[in-house]
């Protein structure tokens, strides 16, 4: 049991990514809270761990309102008296538009979501980790956080990369108090977010071409790199990305 008598806070934990990290954590013992901006899917995978034996509790939380993240940081205490993990899953894609026709209202829309919730979820879990001496955090950023894309979304990219390097600066600022911050970067994954692009066979029989390994990713993928880093197997491990993409950076 990696995670007996922890608790880990999933943002983004209501569906896709999120609901499998949640599953996965706790089968490994993690009390988990599920926040999420979708009250109705975050409700009924509540019900689901507790009827299963897990302790959980779903909270609202739109990840861009610092109200928000301060009443999320005050049930968690409330609930289980402390927070040990913290995995900022959140995210959108914003439109799927080139950079000079991508609107300014998308660009600030997605920057809010990924980059500046990944930022407030930081500032308000670390003062927390911090009473407990120690914490992990993991931060999903994207293989587009590390390189370009062709006709995508410039919003998202330079989200992802924002939370690729805020990941390696809070890691070199809070090392010493115990408290470790790692991202993962994952590439094309089977999620409610890309359904849409993988819908067309041909589209995705495209998509699949590119990628060494010949398929696209499943949540599980990205879901066990989670599990390690927040873990204490990658006790030594602080300010470093994992890829999870099928082989695509070795192009």
């Amino acid at each position: 049991m990696r995670f007996k008598d922890k608790v880990a806070l999933i943002t983004g934990g209501a569906r896709g990514m999120g609901a499998v990290e949640a599953r996965m954590f706790a089968k490994e013992g993690a009390k988990v809270a599920i926040a999420d901006i979708l009250d109705k899917e975050g409700g009924a995978l509540e019900k689901e761990l507790s009827k299963n034996g897990h302790d959980a509790v779903y909270l609202h939380l739109d990840v861009a309102k610092s109200q928000d993240w301060r009443k999320a940081m005050e049930a968690i205490e409330k609930r289980f008296g402390r927070l040990n993990i913290l995995v900022n899953n959140a995210g959108i894609r914003g439109e799927l538009k080139d950079l000079v026709n991508i609107t300014e209202e998308d660009y600030d829309r997605v920057l809010a979501i990924n980059a500046k919730g990944t930022f407030l979820g930081m500032k308000y879990a670390i003062p927390a980790m911090r009473q407990v001496g120690g914490g992990a955090i993991v931060n999903i950023s994207s293989l587009v956080g590390i390189i370009g894309s062709r006709g995508r979304n410039a919003a998202y990219d330079a989200s992802k990369g924002a939370t690729r390097v805020m990941t390696k600066t809070a890691a070199i600022t809070y090392a010493k108090e115990n408290i470790r911050v790692n991202s993962i970067h994952p590439g094309p994954i089977d999620t409610p977010m890309t359904e849409e692009s993988y819908r067309d066979p041909e589209a995705r029989a495209r998509s699949q071409s590119r990628i060494p390994l010949g398929s696209i990713g499943q949540s599980e993928d990205v879901a066990y790199a989670v599990l390690f880093l927040a873990s204490d197997e990658s006790s030594y491990m602080t300010g470093a990305e994992i890829v999870v993409d099928g082989g695509m950076m070795a192009y």
